[in-house]
């Protein structure tokens, strides 16, 4: 079963990339819906702090709603993203001001008028109070399970992005399409998902966007309400950071046991395995719990032994492993329980 998008000559020449917060929680809610065990790895541990979080952070309750308890989601629940890397309050002031026309057109796509759920009642009978209960129950949701992530996510996301765009500016949007994911198909001028809904629609003068997220675990969304874009979400490289004993757990190990920390210093060691994801100084400091001074001596020195390098994204400055440094961190700096087993 698949999802086909024929896409015309415009719609693909427009083609752009976007990251998404506020899909990236809709994602990470549909992880926990999808595994009700155990979430697979990387997410596992990331996972039961989720958990946590929706059990015990009250606010955090409404934010369940984007995963449709009836599996029917309005797009208007999570808009298109406003801008190519927005935060995630320009992606919630977008949803506390979606128009109840925009409401009623995308709920009629879904439901009769006469056969409305439950929980979409409040959206049409009390907009702008159901709008802003959803706002802020994703807000406490984001600020308890994923904001403590987030400076890692953003940088990998920033890669992730820069990788694309190259690819859209040097080849073109077939090899970007091509390449995107293993269950995304490009045969022009139709884009297959392989999902397990079967539909078919055509794109005329519109604009396709591209959003990785982080979170996705290989699921693939598509949303067509807007009228000028269909966005495609696929898997981000990098969800390898949400992993137990992660950047933050290197941070705390023990020197005399890491022979990472007894070559370079336990702050160059957790910085260096760190950086096995791109990430700027901001990021790094947030993920391992050092001053940002500290942070940027660390990675001066690393760059000027050639196992770091920098390089500008836009605003930002990312900082990622150089072949010297991937075999530093992959043969002397594997977990010392992993070497000596």
């Amino acid at each position: 079963m698949v999802i086909r998008i024929e896409l015309d000559e415009p719609t693909l020449a427009r083609t752009r990339i976007a990251t998404s917060p506020l899909w990236e929680v809709l994602t990470s809610l549909y992880l926990l819906e999808r595994h009700p065990g155990e979430v697979p790895w990387p997410y596992t541990g990331w996972a039961r702090h989720a958990r946590r979080v929706l059990a015990e952070v009250p606010a955090a309750a409404p934010a369940r709603l984007l995963v449709a308890p009836d599996g029917r989601a309005p797009d208007f629940l999570t808009p298109i993203p406003p801008t190519p890397a927005p935060a995630l309050a320009d992606e919630l002031a977008v949803l506390r001001a979606t128009p109840p026309e925009v409401i009623a057109e995308q709920i009629a796509h879904y439901h009769r008028t006469d056969d409305l759920p439950d929980w979409l009642h409040p959206f049409v009978t009390d907009r702008e109070v159901a709008l802003d209960r959803l706002a802020d129950g994703i807000q406490a949701y984001w600020d308890a399970a994923i904001a403590p992530w987030w400076p890692a996510m953003r940088a990998a996301l920033d890669e992730e992005v820069l990788h694309r765009a190259r690819a859209l500016a040097a080849e073109g949007p077939d090899a970007l399409l091509a390449e995107l994911h293993d269950r995304v198909r490009w045969e022009r001028p139709v884009l297959t998902l392989v999902k397990p809904l079967e539909h078919s629609f055509r794109a005329v003068n519109q604009r396709l966007l591209l959003i990785p997220l982080i979170f996705s675990r290989g699921a693939l969304s598509c949303s067509t309400d807007h009228p000028e874009i269909v966005a495609v979400s696929y898997q981000a490289r990098g969800a390898a950071l949400l992993a137990e004993g992660g950047p933050a757990a290197a941070a705390t190990a023990d020197p005399t046991t890491d022979r990472l920390a007894v070559l370079v210093g336990r702050g160059r060691a957790a910085v260096l395995r760190a950086v096995t994801r791109p990430a700027t100084t901001a990021g790094l400091a947030a993920t391992l719990g050092l001053a940002p001074s500290t942070v940027s001596e660390h990675l001066a020195a690393l760059v000027a032994a050639g196992v770091v390098h920098r390089r500008r994204v836009g605003r930002r400055v990312l900082y990622g492993l150089e072949p010297a440094g991937v075999a530093l961190v992959t043969l002397i700096g594997a977990d010392p329980a992993t070497a000596s087993a």
